[in-house]
């Protein structure tokens, strides 16, 4: 899953690089107004973390440039502490949650597991398709109840496959969503992660939809 971190203070924007990562989460960051636009209008992300307060565009007007051009991502905005109005706004110009600063990291983690999961219509930490169990709170993967261990990237790309399970999710939807932009994109090494992922999981888990993609389903 591919997440969007825009935020000015250096520090801060490095802090919630670094936990998204650890988290499991590709991460694109963004440090004025103007970068974040153009990255939330043409890359596919899976949530933004947006602050308000940024330059050459405050994070208001380019959240409501995103959503007028029909950009639906989950959006977290950053407050101030005391800045209720600033939520209400937010919130009128179409963000799913806020969150004030400072805050706990654990805090903001889940925020955005819970908008990614209601953004793809799952009600539970746990995502599960058939045998298989997926834990977004602590990254857990296991069949009938048996871990599986997995690489980074095994794991971004079940964990996409996850929350679109059922639907066909193409080569470049995968690319997009487990690599950040500056990556070196290739989409044989997707063809790898998938032909690795289906010697762990049951036969028939991952099926080839041919010129399309790959879809997942539960044990057939």
């Amino acid at each position: 899953m591919r997440i969007l971190v825009v935020e000015d203070e250096p520090t801060l924007a490095a802090q919630l690089a670094e936990a998204l990562a650890a988290a499991g989460y590709v991460v694109d960051t963004a440090a004025n107004g103007v970068d974040a636009h153009h990255l939330g209008a043409t890359e596919p992300f899976d949530a933004v973390v947006l602050d308000l307060g940024l330059p050459g565009l405050d994070g208001l007007t380019v959240l409501r440039k995103w959503r007028a051009a029909g950009h639906a991502m989950p959006v977290l905005i950053l407050t101030a502490r005391d800045g209720w109005h600033e939520k209400v706004a937010g919130i009128d110009a179409g963000a799913d949650d806020y969150l004030a600063k400072p805050f706990h990291m654990e805090e903001l983690l889940a925020r955005l597991r819970a908008l990614i999961r209601r953004a793809g219509g799952h009600a539970s930490a746990e995502l599960v398709c058939g045998p298989l169990t997926l834990d977004t709170r602590s990254g857990r993967v296991s069949v009938d109840g048996r871990a599986l261990a997995l690489t980074s990237h095994e794991y971004r790309v079940l964990a996409y496959l996850m929350h679109h399970q059922g639907e066909v999710v193409s080569r470049s939807d995968l690319i997009e969503h487990i690599y950040a932009q500056d990556h070196d994109r290739d989409s044989n090494t997707v063809e790898v992660f998938v032909a690795r992922l289906r010697k762990k999981l049951p036969d028939g888990m991952i099926e080839t939809v041919r010129g399309l993609g790959y879809r997942l389903a539960g044990r057939p």
